[in-house]
């Protein structure tokens, strides 16, 4: 599988799994995922990414994107091995250089937990502040 066939199928894939969960994903959302600074075979980097630009926020294109990837690799490692093993020979050939999409395949699901977190540090720093005012309080007066 060379670079070209690696990006089409992935790109396929994900835009199948866009379609099963009822998700947008326009034609430029599809060609940014062809992306590659090195690739002199692809569109030419600089005005794809402007016209991207102008249309979308990265912050929010970057999870979608993964996110439709974790998915479409999940379905198909559970539906067919012989896709699934086609999708570890894409990415093989695609870490080989500088792509976009292997960059997407790398983000990590944001965290559903990190306001709650944040809530229960805070908590147990007035805990320990609490804590230490009593003592304070206790122990100070003698």
């Amino acid at each position: 599988m060379n670079v070209g066939e690696a990006k089409d199928f992935l790109v396929d894939q994900t835009a199948q799994q866009a379609a099963i969960d009822g998700v947008p994903f326009s034609d430029l959302e599809k060609r940014m995922m062809y992306f590659s600074e090195s690739d002199p075979t692809g569109e030419d980097p600089i005005k794809l990414n402007s016209e991207f630009e102008e249309q979308y926020n990265s912050k929010e294109y970057e999870p979608k994107i993964a996110r439709l990837l974790k998915q479409a690799y999940a379905r198909l490692k559970n539906e067919n091995s012989n896709e699934k093993e086609k999708w570890d020979d894409a990415f093989r050939e695609l870490k080989k250089g500088d792509h976009y999409i292997s960059v997407l395949w790398d983000i990590g699901p944001p965290s559903e937990r990190t306001a709650r977190d944040f809530f229960i540090q805070i908590g147990i720093g007035v805990a320990i502040a609490f804590l230490i005012a009593i003592g304070i309080f206790i122990f100070g007066g003698k």
